[in-house]
């Protein structure tokens, strides 16, 4: 089959067109004919090389995926040959990835794709669906009524915490670098939006709690943010974070009472543990895309997978707003 690969670190330069074998599904697996996918900043760190957790050379890369069922493994009963499917699958070790004409995934790690969306436009969610989920939903457990602060509120991440916390009942605050940043969040769902680069925190909670803050933070960025978050939060709030990378002192948060939160999404791919949660949680998203409560905020240009430099180029830059859609143009 063909594929794109690297064969080393470095910059979006290194993908290589490449022959390989066409994989076969073992037990519990499927085979997907690749559609489509979308990049990640998990994507672009496993190519520079930043990360241990990449597949070995030559490494086929991207976690998420859509496409079409092609062939089932012993034991999988839950989909069958032809049925389109959406999942964060692979590109991981042990775990090929999506840059492929044909990927091989565990059957718990996908589900059936929206069907309101276009495959290409359905493999930009599973990342990012599940780690908002885990974060809004699951950590948080946010309530109507709470108010929820989203750093990164048109982000990969924070666009879809936006819209769970909009679909929860919340009242939903999301920072923004850009105005056109800070108006798609408020299209998403954000009831305010705050440029955090010329507002400092202590002024927007006063200006939009009343010095109260916020019962819920959720920090899609990490350090320094984190330490704002904390900040932003009320008594007994909740903060909860995406981002492993941060170094500060807690005393801020101890004086609050405050419950810290992680999400680290890619743990059942990496130690085979709980993968049947990522399929239940996709099940839930495609029905909220279905149901017209979540949609992807999809950058203006769309690139194939031949252009797999160019789109990883673009995310780096920071320029782009949306996620970065991949169509398979073999």
């Amino acid at each position: 089959m063909k594929a794109y690969v690297i064969n080393r670190f470095g910059g979006p330069e290194v993908f290589e067109a490449a022959e390989l074998p066409r994989p076969e599904p073992g037990p519990g697996e499927v085979l997907i004919r690749v559609v489509a996918s979308s990049v990640n900043p998990i994507d672009c760190k496993i190519r520079r090389g930043e990360v241990p957790v990449g597949p070995d050379f030559p490494a086929v890369l991207h976690a998420d995926v859509a496409g079409v069922i092609e062939a089932l493994g012993e034991g999988v009963d839950a989909f069958r040959v032809g049925d389109e499917v959406y999942g964060c699958a692979g590109g991981m070790k042990g775990l090929p990835g999506a840059l492929a004409e044909y990927m091989r995934a565990d059957a718990r790690l996908i589900a059936p794709a929206p069907r309101r969306l276009p495959l290409e436009e359905a493999a930009v969610l599973p990342l990012v669906a599940i780690t908002a989920w885990e974060a809004v939903i699951d950590k948080l457990d946010l309530q109507a009524g709470r108010r929820l602060l989203v750093y990164g509120g048109s982000g990969g991440v924070g666009h879809i915490g936006v819209q769970l916390g909009r679909w929860r009942g919340a009242i939903v605050h999301a920072t923004g670098s850009r105005e056109d940043k800070r108006r798609a969040a408020r299209e998403l769902g954000a009831v305010e939006t705050i440029d955090y680069r010329q507002e400092a925190v202590e002024d927007f909670v006063a200006r939009l709690t009343g010095g109260e803050g916020y019962d819920a933070v959720f920090d899609t960025v990490g350090q320094p943010v984190l330490a704002d978050a904390i900040s932003a939060a009320a008594f007994w709030g909740q903060v909860v974070t995406v981002s492993g990378r941060a170094t500060l002192d807690l005393k801020p948060a101890f004086q609050k009472s405050l419950s810290l939160h992680t999400v680290f999404m890619l743990i059942p791919m990496l130690h085979n543990r709980r993968r049947e949660a990522h399929g239940a949680i996709l099940r839930q998203v495609a029905a909220l895309v279905d149901a017209g409560e979540l949609r992807p905020l999809i950058h203006e240009r769309r690139f194939g997978f031949s252009e797999v430099g160019a789109a990883h180029a673009l995310l780096e830059s920071g320029q782009a707003l949306g996620k970065i859609a991949l169509r398979a143009d073999w």
